[in-house]
């Protein structure tokens, strides 16, 4: 083992800053005592105003749940217009943007960190997720490390997302695929 694996092995496969380390514990009692408790639509500015002040960026007034998990909200970016459901967790050691009026359904979770596998201590790794604007990821499904998702695209539950998607698309399964382009219905017809 290397002196780089050793000491790597020896701090739990990450050395955290002591300030990201103090930063996330009182996360972790504010979301406990200020953010988890709160009425579902009532405490939804509340919960915004949290956010903000532990460094997420949030444009307007999206709805994100009070049993929602953020790892660390300073690396959290979401626009106007969306929601994040029930249960769903940003497990964010790196950024995630949230595009307009895109809906994070009930349990799913967005997950930028793994480990590396090649290496004998497991070390942390970790890698940005972007979910485009007018997008639908829903229930239950796993946004792995890396991932972009664009534009207006439908992601089905339960699916497991291994690879960037395609703007417009419907998608789903295990791994995640594209079944078809996504078409919205006429306007005009409906009227």
């Amino acid at each position: 083992m290397t002196d780089e694996a050793r000491f790597r092995h020896e701090q739990g496969n990450t050395a955290w800053s002591m300030g990201t380390r103090l930063r996330r514990g009182i996360w972790g009692i504010a979301r406990a005592l200020l953010f988890r408790p709160t009425p579902k639509r009532l405490g939804n500015r509340w919960r915004l105003f949290l956010l903000r002040r532990f460094g997420a960026t949030i444009s307007g007034g999206p709805l994100i749940l009070p049993s929602v998990r953020i790892l660390q909200p300073w690396l959290l970016t979401m626009a106007e217009g969306g929601a994040i459901g029930e249960d769903a967790e940003i497990y964010n050691y790196d950024r995630v943007t949230i595009g307009k009026h895109t809906v994070i359904s009930q349990q799913v979770c967005l997950c930028t960190g793994s480990h590396d596998h090649r290496d004998p201590t497991f070390p942390l790794i970790w890698k940005p997720i972007t979910i485009g604007s007018g997008c639908w990821i829903a229930a239950r499904a796993f946004v792995l490390p890396g991932v972009t998702v664009g534009d207006g695209t439908v992601v089905g539950a339960c699916s497991l997302v291994t690879k960037d998607l395609p703007a417009w698309s419907i998608c789903s399964g295990n791994p995640c695929v594209v079944l078809r382009p996504r078409t919205m219905k006429d306007a005009a017809h409906d009227a």
